[in-house]
Order: C-alpha cells, then sequence, then structure tokens
C-alpha cells in the first residue's frame, strides 16, 4: 500500500497578545484542557467496557472547535459530526450530561437515546452530531434559510471532515446557500484520513475550500493548531454571514491523535507522522503562547486542577445515574 507522509504546514511564531487577546486565550485554553482530559477519560470508560457503541475522539483537533465557537454568540447555531464531544464542550453543554449520554443514561443530554455520535442542545442552539457523513451539510442551509426567513441575526456554523466533500448533500447545501445567500460558514474540518482513506487516494484536488468557488462563496484555507487564530479568521466570515453578505467554505488543517474511532488501531500512518503532528499540539501552543505574555505556572496548575474535578464529577454522575425505563422507548418519537 503506498504511504505518503502528512505534514503540518509552517508554525506560525509565539507573540505577544494585547490583554484582551490574553484573556481570550485563556479561556479558549481551558476549554481545550477540558475537551482532552474530558475524551481520554471516555476513552478510559470505552476501553472498560463501561459504554459500547461508536465512539470518535477529537483528541488533537480542539484548537478548530474551540476557535471557531469562541466567533459565535449565544443565538448563533452549531452542526456537527459524529466526532461530536469537543464541539459540545466548546459549546458550554454539561460535562456531566454528556458523559450521561455516553453511558446511555437517562440523564444524558437527550436522555440516553443519542449516545456518542448524536449529542443535542437546543438550549444552546447545539443541533446535535450527525452519524450520516455530509448529510448534515443540507440540514445547516436549511437552518440557515430559518435564520433568514425569521430575520434571527444569527448564523449557523456547519462543522465536517474532508470526507465529507464528496458527497452529495455538500454539493446541494453549498449550492442552495450561496443561491440564497444565507448565514452559514461551513467548516471542514481536514484531518487528512477519511477513517483510513489518506486525502491524496480520496480528493482528486486536495484544496477543498477550492469548491467554495464553483458555488460563488469566499472561502478560507489555514492551518489549525492556534486557537486565537483560528477565532478571528473564522469570525471575519461570521461578521460577513451576519452583516447578510452569504456563506463560506473554510478549509482548517488538523490532525487526530487517536484512530479514526476507539476500534482504529490506525496501523494506515506512521508513527513518526504522528509524533511531528503532536510537536504541533494545540494545546502546548496555547500554553507557550500563554506563558510568554506573563501567565504563571499557578495559574496552569489551577486550570488543570480545576478541569480534572469536572471530568472526575462527570464520570461519577454518569456512573450513578439511572439507567432509562423500557418505557422511554416510546416516549418523545414524534413532536407535537
Amino acid at each position: 500500500m503506498e504511504v505518503r507522509q502528512v505534514n503540518p504546514g509552517t508554525e506560525r511564531p509565539i507573540e505577544k497578545l494585547s490583554s484582551t487577546d490574553t484573556d481570550l486565550l485563556k479561556k479558549m485554553y481551558r476549554e481545550m484542557v477540558l475537551i482532552r482530559r474530558f475524551e481520554e477519560e471516555a476513552a478510559r470508560a470505552y476501553a472498560m467496557g463501561k459504554f459500547g457503541g461508536f465512539c470518535h475522539l477529537y483528541i488533537g483537533q480542539e484548537a478548530v472547535g474551540t476557535g471557531a465557537i469562541n466567533a459565535l454568540n449565544e443565538r448563533d447555531y452549531i452542526l456537527s459530526t459524529y466526532r461530536d464531544h469537543g464541539h459540545a464542550l466548546a459549546r458550554g453543554c454539561d460535562p456531566g450530561a454528556l458523559m450521561a449520554e455516553l453511558f446511555g443514561k437517562r440523564t444524558g443530554i437527550v436522555k440516553g437515546k443519542g449516545g456518542s455520535m448524536h449529542f443535542f442542545d437546543r438550549r444552546r442552539n447545539f443541533m446535535g452530531g450527525h452519524g450520516i457523513v455530509g448529510g448534515h451539510v443540507a440540514l445547516a442551509t436549511g437552518i440557515g434559510w430559518a435564520i433568514q426567513y425569521r430575520n434571527e441575526q444569527a448564523v449557523c456554523i456547519c462543522f465536517f471532515g474532508e470526507g465529507a466533500a464528496n458527497i452529495g448533500a455538500f454539493h446541494e447545501g453549498l449550492n442552495l446557500a450561496a443561491l440564497w445567500k444565507l448565514p452559514v460558514i461551513f467548516i471542514c474540518e481536514n484531518n487528512h484520513y477519511s477513517m483510513g482513506t489518506p486525502e491524496y487516494k480520496a480528493l482528486s484536488v486536495p484544496d477543498v475550500s477550492i469548491r467554495a468557488v464553483a458555488y460563488n462563496m469566499d472561502r478560507d484555507l489555514f492551518d489549525g493548531d492556534d486557537a486565537l487564530f483560528v477565532q478571528k479568521k473564522v469570525s471575519e466570515h461570521v461578521e460577513k454571514a451576519r452583516r447578510g453578505d452569504g456563506p463560506s467554505l473554510l478549509e482548517i488543517s488538523t490532525y487526530r491523535f487517536r484512530g479514526h474511532s476507539m476500534s482504529d488501531p490506525a496501523k494506515y500512518r506512521t508513527k513518526e507522522e504522528v509524533e511531528i503532528w503532536k510537536q504541533r499540539d494545540a494545546i502546548l501552543r496555547a500554553r507557550r503562547m500563554l506563558e510568554f505574555n506573563g501567565v504563571a505556572e499557578k495559574e496552569f496548575a489551577r486550570i488543570e486542577a480545576e478541569i480534572k474535578d469536572i471530568v472526575t464529577a462527570s464520570l461519577k454522575f454518569a456512573e450513578e445515574s439511572p439507567e432509562p425505563p423500557v418505557s422511554d422507548l416510546y416516549a418523545d418519537v414524534y413532536a407535537v
């Protein structure tokens, strides 16, 4: 089998930040650490057989979701893929309810009926993780149309992987969003592997963002290892969409440190490649940036201790929560 090493781009320099940007990066650093520790605990619980089914971790990609979601306000909408844990946490969903959902408990974010791939929180306009590759792109266009029809002054962000860019619903969704100038930002989290298939074996043109040209919408392509840079870039497109200037397609290069799912040993890539990307870990980069801007060691220790307590409490909550009764099979089947 042909193996080509996938390398990251040139790393952005560590730089002096304003006090406002330092505070924002500290907030995002905390969120990324929460995602990382939550996912590590979820992986341990899965390996111990505490829950089953599919489980796709967000480890390595934290800066993309965290940066993009911090460009939104509470009125805005988010759609995710089956790799939705990180997006839900960055949106502020309750870690206990998310862990309980993994465990299939009645206290889960969707009462134990969705599991890992289908987190959903209407109160936060988190419109779900979706298991059908690319299918939710058309749903994002539908939400964009509803925003425009209701004059809500909101936007919708839709996350997907590069594998979804070959799906029919992706093209249908982009075409209608551009045709009607809908406030949707389509974000391709390109982690360079569609399950076990590298992008050079799946994409005839490796630049996903260039597909925006066919639909007359703005596009952008950049690295996703700097949460603050991601936040600023996504903010530009969010504000454009909010003004009524139509959708954008963004491709953000990233990398997952684990396999496609918990059942994937990821033998289709070299250890050297993974190690190269780990040197560009967005959490380590954010820490170096904060240290350069005067954040003391004790603050990082405080954040780690706080996150450890949150994740420990979420696991305890999930384990002690009740199983849903059999009668719940017939509840919430139809919306009235």
